[in-house]
């Protein structure tokens, strides 16, 4: 990277009067200074990683610590590397110094260790998005920056006191704002972290402990909210650090995921997990929606996933008989208590599959107990060994507390009627018989997906106790390796003293151990536990779904966004009403109200839309006109309207939503409404929106629709 030797401004000639010396001189001085640190900080950090990757890998805690420092100064590299000068998003000016203090997506500092940008993430830059004419935090000015293309093709000024005036300020109605309001779409989320609004920003840097609910109708920047949250989170809350878990985002569906893909990287932070609820479980690529509303109604309550501690409970009852088992010293008597002692020993919340090897362990010390051995001392090892031949023993043990798979669990559930109404003794003659599909019990559905999970949670890893015994066995014969290797040494020290004797000691021969030969299962990078979890578009969620969260969360901290009149099946509680229910009792609701995306035109179509359905839902204000009223046409005219827009602009993304049968090209989507939600588009052009269906379902699908629009939305209708 070169010092900077051009202007990091490029205004057009119609601001050419913001091209003032005075206005901008401060700020390109400054900005040489960013790009000269900027210079040193990448060389300082390229030679300390190229270090690092040199170094040894180190084992246990120190290999882990090397391999987080690796991904720390990856991780900033690439982001400094990314973004330049436009890593600075603007400046402020404080009543009490009159110099600036500029706010940076990280924080920088010059050799001499002088702040050239302040995270955006700290109490000191709290003010740049926060302050407001009825309370501006101390501050006389603002300005907020506009880049395009590495340089600033707009800026924006505030001023909050009458001295601000004197020179400093280029006043314009809040062209940056106004203009990133407008700007046209791509395929990706845009880049908003410097006008973020201070009602989004009070709820961006709340605390974190418990649940806090984003209510916000469309447009208002829930979504900003919720992806800037989470990378303030992780800077701001050590409790929630990558070593405590971290924070996990989960998003509606994957082309949402693809659509906010850069935003969290963008704000300095790339250490946030994103998924959707299909996402947790491995089923989920494949499972079908549920056709019939009743199944799918049935399966998503927090009882039928509670069902799955008594399905699993049926396969862990004790023998209620003795037997005599036989031994390499003997036979002896295991009676009934032993057999329900034996099933007592497993530790609270240790998992079925993962259980077993701690029975296998407390029958065999109930056995050794028993053994009479003449004085005899017998390994204990060699005795479960002996254990282990005893084919009544082991086939009584996998009878009584069998190795279980989440999957044949749970299908058993769907074509064993007797076992489904012993899970879920609530459920009348018809239920059972309509969940019943003993053809494919095993042909997942989405609904299927919690029950599956919390199978899985609850039996563990059924490979758990073979992996355990390999890697027992396999360090077994490293550790003997090793001695090998040792008595050699030891052999050839003649005098028998020094550091070689050293290597006598048991921990010193422990760590010369190579762990990288024994077998290790790869974890699992959802299974949690998380330190937060935030969830947009959360009003989907069934309860059962909001089960997998919160097993995934023990701390109950959570990040809640979205619209009660973007459900599609109807949401009549209270947020509060709701959570308490799924099992989080101490939420906060923050509102959103003014629609930063949606035009005055669109949303005056949109609201009468969601209204006739849902009297009360929370629609936000508009707070800009596009000047383009709403179209209509016929559904003849779509491939005429959308060549007609790609040709009048070079830039921008629409989308169809409600044609199936159309295929997506260059800069024009397909969507269904269901897939649309959480996107924005330039152009939305709507088909036979009165396909969508009645009632709650169809209302929200059309509302939902209709607001994905930021500059013109026109519907279509078939003849």
């Amino acid at each position: 990277m070169n010092h900077l030797t051009t202007s990091a401004f490029d205004l057009p000639d119609r601001l050419r009067a913001k091209a003032d010396p005075a206005l901008i001189g401060r700020d390109e001085r400054h900005f040489a200074a960013i790009a000269e640190s900027l210079e040193q900080t990448i060389t300082e950090l390229s030679g300390r990683l190229d270090d690092l990757l040199r170094s040894p890998g180190g084992l246990g805690r120190q290999g882990m610590d090397r391999d987080i420092e690796v991904h720390r100064l990856t991780g900033r590299l690439r982001a400094l590397r990314r973004f330049g000068l436009d890593l600075c998003l603007g400046h402020v000016v404080g009543a009490d110094d009159p110099e600036p203090v500029y706010i940076g997506r990280l924080g920088l500092t010059d050799s001499e260790g002088r702040r050239l940008l302040v995270d955006w993430r700290s109490p000191a830059a709290e003010p740049f998005f926060a302050a407001t004419h009825a309370d501006p935090m101390g501050l006389v000015s603002r300005r907020r920056y506009r880049w395009s293309g590495g340089r600033i093709g707009d800026y924006w000024d505030e001023v909050f006191a009458a001295e601000a005036l004197e020179g400093h300020a280029a006043l314009d109605d809040q062209s940056a704002f106004i203009a990133s309001l407008g700007g046209n779409r791509s395929a990706r989320m845009r880049d908003v972290l410097a006008t973020i609004q201070a009602d989004q920003d009070a709820i961006i840097r709340a605390g974190s402990r418990g649940a806090l609910v984003v209510d916000g109708g469309p447009g208002t920047g829930k979504t900003v909210v919720a992806l800037h949250r989470s990378a303030y989170l992780l800077y701001s809350d050590p409790r929630l650090g990558h070593r405590r878990g971290g924070v996990l985002f989960v998003g509606p569906h994957q082309p949402y995921l693809a659509y906010v893909a850069d935003v969290l990287p963008s704000l300095g932070e790339e250490g946030v997990r994103t998924c959707t609820v299909r996402d947790l479980v491995a089923e989920g690529a494949k499972a079908e929606a549920e056709a019939d509303s009743e199944v799918a109604r049935l399966k998503s309550s927090v009882d039928m996933v509670k069902a799955i501690e008594k399905a699993v409970r049926f396969y862990e009852e004790p023998p209620t008989e003795g037997m005599a088992v036989t031994t390499h010293w003997g036979d002896l008597w295991l009676s009934a208590d032993d057999w329900s002692d034996a099933f007592d020993a497993p530790d609270p919340g240790t998992p079925h599959n993962e259980a077993r090897e701690q029975i296998w362990a407390e029958l065999a010390t109930i056995l050794l107990d028993k053994l009479d051995g003449d004085g005899e001392e017998v390994s204990p090892e060699l005795f479960r060994r002996s254990l282990r031949q005893d084919r009544e023993l082991v086939e009584t043990l996998n009878r009584a507390w069998p190795l279980l798979e989440a999957a044949d669990l749970v299908g058993d559930l769907w074509s064993v009627p007797a076992y489904l109404r012993m899970c879920a003794p609530w459920l009348d003659a018809e239920e059972v018989r309509k969940l019943q599909r003993k053809h494919a019990p095993q042909a997942w559905t989405v609904p299927d997906l919690p029950l599956l999970d919390a199978a899985r949670q609850r039996l563990g890893d059924p490979e758990a106790a073979l992996r355990q015994r390999r890697h027992e066995a396999a360090a077994a014969a490293e550790r003997a390796r090793m001695a090998d290797v040792i008595g050699d040494l030891l052999q050839a020290d003649d005098d028998g003293e020094g550091a070689v004797t050293m290597l006598r000691g048991q921990d010193l021969q422990d760590t010369l151990v190579d762990q990288s030969v024994l077998p290790v299962a790869d974890p699992e990078p959802l299974a949690g536990p998380f330190a937060h979890i935030v969830v947009d578009e959360a009003q989907e969620l069934t309860d059962a779904e909001w089960q997998m969260l919160l097993l995934r969360c023990p701390s109950r901290s959570f990040t809640i966004v979205g619209d009660r009149a973007q459900a599609r099946h109807g949401f009549t509680e209270s947020w509060e009403e709701r959570l308490a229910r799924i099992g989080l009792d101490r939420t906060t609701v923050a509102s959103l109200s003014i629609n930063y995306r949606t035009p005055e035109e669109v949303m005056a179509a949109a609201e009468p839309a969601i209204r006739a359905a849902l009297p009360d839902a929370n629609v936000p204000t508009s707070v800009r006109s596009s000047g383009i009223p709403v179209g209509h046409g016929s559904a003849s005219e779509l491939d005429a309207i959308l060549d007609d827009w790609l040709a009048e602009h070079a830039e921008g993304v629409a989308c169809v939503i409600g044609a199936p049968g159309f295929r997506a090209r260059p800069r024009v989507r397909s969507l269904t409404p269901e897939l649309s939600k959480g996107l924005e588009f330039d152009l939305v052009v709507l088909v036979d929106p009165e396909a969508f269906g009645g009632g709650v379902e169809g209302a929200v699908d059309r509302y939902v629709a209709m607001t994905r629009a930021t500059q013109r939305l026109v519907i279509l209708r078939s003849a």
